[in-house]
């Protein structure tokens, strides 16, 4: 069972790599890999064995769930790392409900960033793309990858530092 130092770690953990992604478009290593090892330490000490199994298991399905987004290039690998740290800090199924979050944040600000660049007709082409890419089982082209320099970005690490952050106050104020 994760108690409420895992939640203080994610929060903390959260608004700092949500402030560097904010700022450098980046979540470095030296944040997440001390990060996702600090989450297991907590959750151990504070629960013993219950905990690190928690703890390992939070990691490593957050590391697997977005796995497939890092190596078709949609997501960086600081926001998966981030989520890998995350899932140590909070174990499975509180995770879950961050990635949802997480996941409805990113697309309200995506939705912002795509009507203040005037953007909506390509949006929906690389959906088109995406969606083809699915159905045919193919990665999709090099325009809606990271990697294209004229595609609008989202800072994922600013909507999971939202969301960890609303649902670490929730959780304070004893609204669960």
């Amino acid at each position: 069972m994760i108690q409420e130092s895992g939640w203080l770690l994610a929060v903390f953990l959260a608004l700092w790599a949500g402030v560097l992604d904010w700022r450098y478009r980046r979540i470095p290593n030296w944040l997440t890999v001390p990060g996702l090892l600090a989450g297991i330490a907590v959750n151990t000490v504070t629960n013993g064995w219950p905990g690190a199994k928690g703890s390992l298991l939070g990691a490593g399905l957050g590391l697997l769930l977005l796995l497939p987004f890092v190596v078709i290039k949609a997501l960086g690998a600081g926001d998966w790392k981030l989520i890998g740290a995350i899932g140590a800090c909070l174990g499975t199924t509180r995770l879950i409900a961050v990635l949802i979050g997480s996941m409805l944040v990113a697309g309200v600000m995506a939705i912002g960033l795509i009507i203040y660049k005037g953007r909506a007709r390509q949006a929906l082409v690389n959906i088109g793309h995406m969606l083809r890419a699915f159905l045919t089982m193919h990665l999709p082209g090099p325009e809606v990858s990271l990697d294209n320099p004229d595609s609008v970005k989202i800072p994922f690490g600013v909507a999971v530092a939202l969301t960890v952050i609303l649902f670490g106050v929730r959780r304070a104020l004893g609204v669960v």
